[in-house]
Parts: structure tokens; C-alpha cells; sequence
């Protein structure tokens, strides 16, 4: 649950850090890739250590998987809440098919 709590708080950062400097479009472009840069140093402080914590209970690509559907909500919220952006059927569709590739992932086959 560590892992999960870490990553999400990570996922938070990185999703500023990526796409936060869309809704400032008038900024220099240089401004915005420092302001990335910083935040983005934050979201390491936690992705890293949630990657060394959960690799004593997940493999690698367990990690990778967990983050992505973490990514996928935390940017879902995002682009709604922050961008204003609306959510459409076929952006669901895809995220919902990712999720179900991450139920293939953790089945034990």
C-alpha cells in the first residue's frame, strides 16, 4: 500500500510537470521547461523510493503496470479539473483497455 500511496503522489507531480504549463501557453517556452524541471525533481522523490519499496513485493513490470493506471486517473482528473478538457467515449474505451491488460498482468497465470 506504501508503493500506492507513493506513486500516486508521484503521478500528481509528473502530471503538473508534463501538462500543468498548458494552461500557461503565453509563458516562455523556457520558463515552462524549468518549472517542469522542478516539479518534476520533486515527483523523483517519490517515484523513486515507491519503485525500491515495491520491487520487494512486485516485479518490474507490476510496478510499470501499477503506475500507469495510476497515471491514467490522476490525468483523467486532471484534464478535467485543471485543463477544463472533457473526457470523450473513446478516451475512456482505451483507458478501461488498459486497465484490463493490468488484470492480465497481475493474474497468476
Amino acid at each position: 500500500m506504501k508503493t500506492v500511496a507513493l506513486l500516486l503522489v508521484s503521478n500528481i507531480f509528473m502530471t503538473f510537470a508534463w501538462y500543468g504549463h498548458l494552461k500557461y501557453k503565453n509563458s516562455p517556452l523556457w520558463i515552462a521547461i524549468f518549472a517542469s524541471w522542478l516539479i518534476a525533481f520533486v515527483e523523483y522523490c517519490f517515484q523513486v523510493p515507491a519503485n525500491r519499496i515495491g520491487h520487494y513485493q512486485y516485479s518490474a513490470a507490476q510496478l510499470k503496470t501499477i503506475q500507469e493506471v495510476i497515471t491514467l486517473v490522476v490525468f483523467s482528473i486532471f484534464s478535467v479539473v485543471y485543463l477544463k478538457e472533457g473526457l470523450k467515449w473513446n478516451y475512456i474505451l482505451g483507458f478501461l483497455m488498459i486497465i484490463l491488460a493490468a488484470i492480465f498482468i497481475f493474474h497468476k497465470w
